[in-house]
């Protein structure tokens, strides 16, 4: 069997390869095409919300389409228009800005390059000192030769560079209109044709939905519908986001540039909002160039350091505080992502991609979601952990980053109890462990591995231990119960006997485990757990149930006993038996049994009844709930049991 599965996994690899690459020539080959036909999609997007505000006030479709189409032209008309004008005025002024440039240059050259030539130049004389003595013989020798006759002295001239200028006719009129027309007529096309299919997109919205959904949907329209869908309200409203964000941080960098006295205000405040779309540096494009125009016209550098602090204060304000309001994390996409998308997208499509990258990435993730055969983009780029919190935890136990797993559970303990945090993240990840050790997936120094990170896990996160405590990493050995070996660790600092028995009757919690080492290391985390809680949980094993009691035991001082199981249907003849001697050794004692099922089984248990158990709960929170209600009616006169 296997060796016929080879030749075909090797052939879908090598379909995957070709399929790649195939897919990696038609962007790159096909840009001319691609390029206004996405940004034409893209448009559509931004303006959509628009449109559908215009046909609510009662225009038509093809009319609400040509206004908007209209106004955005018109828009973009107005911004090249006085982005222009701003260049023209600002290489107007430059001259007379040329003594500070020049101070200015030299400043930053004696600092700078300076100083390298400097060192370059003691280090260069070093090397002449050392060779001067070598060829001191041969410049003697060659001196008199080549500086006595008329033949030196002629030679010696000849070197005198001679000026030359070249004078070029001058341009007719004919001609420099032919150079201006040549120079804007390719961005000039480009624009005509995103506007055409623009129009065309916009017309046919619906239709071209239909068809996307029939085509990519086959039979199962109602998983394409949603994809669609998520996309384009992702898209739309991430751009209309995006868009206003950009917008209001280019009016605040052309009012502060004002306010500080920069000259062409304006035109720094455009490229902010228009160079923002760039991920991540498009907004320090702009003010590094505000920063070098503000640096040429002051003499000292006040005006400079201002303005690159303008640009700080507001990038940091609407990246931290507006931004997550505004649409938080619409995107879906991690911070590393946008990153790569931003570099292969400029490779491919140059400009126009580095702008488009992150849109288009997104159409990926979300592609993802909805599709198996593009779910590697959604956990390659998505922003959702690629593995849960059981598989990360195990994950890290198995690398042995102790350090990483406290770490990222004391973040989750700001928001979940530790109860909490056991059910849905330890238990199951003993489970996955368990699975790999019942299968030999793992090796002995694995597992020690892994029984050595969850020990110290546990330790540092339950019984508020002191902080020199809570990262020391516990080193197991071969065959070494982690439940028992955590218990012997807490009777170091509490007691042998895990506390005294001078209490009030009806006040200690005792947690058994049915039999195994995970039952055994349950019932250590259920009594961490307890005692979190004010509660006064002990840990003791069956065997311990069967021996006699220690002499200084008060009768009626156990409440009731928690039977802990972590693999209940494996173990139900076990926690009969169990409940059975407890029942004989403990008649008095209020009976609870915790089942853990295994959330990655398909096999549960049919009911919560299980005969001469009192009460049955199925997870840590459960069971200290139990425990508080029921020390709550202990408490109460006349209610004590005894032991």
């Amino acid at each position: 069997m296997s060796s016929q599965q080879e030749p075909r996994r090797q052939s879908n690899q090598v379909a995957g390869i070709l399929g790649t690459a195939t897919v990696l020539a038609l962007l790159y080959f096909g840009r001319d095409v691609l390029i206004p036909i996405t940004l034409a999609i893209i448009l559509s997007l931004l303006i959509t919300p628009f449109i559908h505000r215009l046909r609510r006030i009662g225009l038509g479709q093809t009319l609400s389409v040509g206004v908007a189409v209209v106004t955005l032209a018109l828009s973009l008309a107005a911004v090249g228009l006085i982005i222009g004008m701003q260049v023209v005025r600002i290489g107007a002024s430059l001259p007379q800005y040329a003594d500070t440039i020049r101070s200015k240059v030299s400043v930053l050259d004696h600092l700078t390059l300076g100083k390298l030539g400097e060192l370059n130049g003691q280090a260069g004389r070093w090397i002449d000192n050392l060779s001067d003595e070598k060829d001191a013989g041969t410049a003697r020798s060659t001196t008199p030769a080549s500086t006595s006759g008329g033949l030196g002295k002629l030679s010696a001239g000849s070197n005198t560079p001679i000026p030359v200028e070249i004078h070029s006719p001058p341009q007719k009129p004919l001609q420099l209109l032919t150079r201006i027309a040549s120079s804007v007529w390719a961005p000039l096309e480009t624009a005509g044709i995103v506007f055409v299919v623009l129009i065309f997109v916009l017309l046919e919205h619906e239709a071209l939905r239909d068809r996307f959904i029939r085509l990519a949907g086959g039979n199962d329209l109602r998983a394409t519908t949603v994809a669609v869908n998520d996309a384009g309200e992702r898209l739309s409203r991430f751009f209309v986001s995006q868009f206003a964000v950009n917008i209001g941080v280019g009016v605040l960098v052309w009012i502060g540039l004002s306010i500080l006295g920069l000259s062409q205000a304006l035109l720094w405040g455009a490229m902010a909002a228009i160079l923002r779309f760039i991920p991540y540096v498009g907004v320090w494009i702009a003010a590094f160039c505000a920063t070098l125009l503000a640096a040429a016209i002051s003499p000292g550098w006040s005006l400079a350091i201002m303005t690159l602090m303008l640009f700080l204060v507001i990038e940091v304000v609407f990246a931290q505080l507006v931004e997550p309001k505004l649409y938080g994390h619409t995107t879906g996409l991690s911070p590393l992502s946008v990153v790569i998308a931003a570099i292969f997208w400029s490779w491919i499509w140059g400009p126009v991609g580095l702008v488009l990258s992150t849109p288009l990435t997104l159409c990926l993730v979300v592609a993802g979601r909805y599709f198996r055969a593009l779910n590697m983009f959604e956990i390659l780029l998505g922003e959702i952990p690629a593995l849960t919190l059981p598989q990360n935890f195990y994950q890290r136990a198995l690398s042995g980053d102790t350090q990483e797993i406290i770490a990222s559970a004391r973040q989750i303990l700001k928001r979940k109890s530790f109860a909490a945090y056991c059910d849905s993240v330890v238990v199951p990840a003993l489970h996955l462990a368990r699975a790999d050790l019942d299968a030999n997936a793992i090796s002995k120094s694995e597992q020690l591995k892994v029984g050595s990170a969850i020990a110290s896990v546990i330790e540092a996160l339950g019984e508020n231990p002191k902080w020199w405590r809570q990262y020391t990493r516990i080193s197991m050995l071969e065959d070494v119960n982690i439940g028992r070996q955590l218990r012997r660790r807490r009777e170091a600092i509490i007691g042998g006997t895990q506390g005294s028995f001078d209490v009030p009757a009806g006040t200690i919690v005792l947690g058994i485990g049915a039999g195994s080492g995970g039952d055994e290391l349950a019932a250590e985390i259920l009594v961490r757990i307890l005692r979190k809680q004010n509660l006064d949980g002990r840990h003791v094993t069956l065997e311990e149930i069967g021996d006699a009691p220690p002499p200084d035991v008060k009768p009626g001082i156990v409440a009731m006993f928690c039977l802990v199981s972590i693999e209940p249907v494996k173990e139900q003849a076990q926690i009969e038996s169990a409940l059975v001697q407890m029942k004989q050794r403990l008649p008095n004692v209020k009976q609870l049994v915790l089942q853990i099922a295994n959330p990655f089984e398909q096999l549960q248990l049919e009911d919560n009844a299980i005969e001469g158990a009192h009460e049955v709960v199925h997870s840590f929170e459960e069971a200290v709930q139990s425990c508080l209600r029921n020390l709550h009616v202990y408490d109460k006169p006349g209610l004590n049991n005894n032991s």
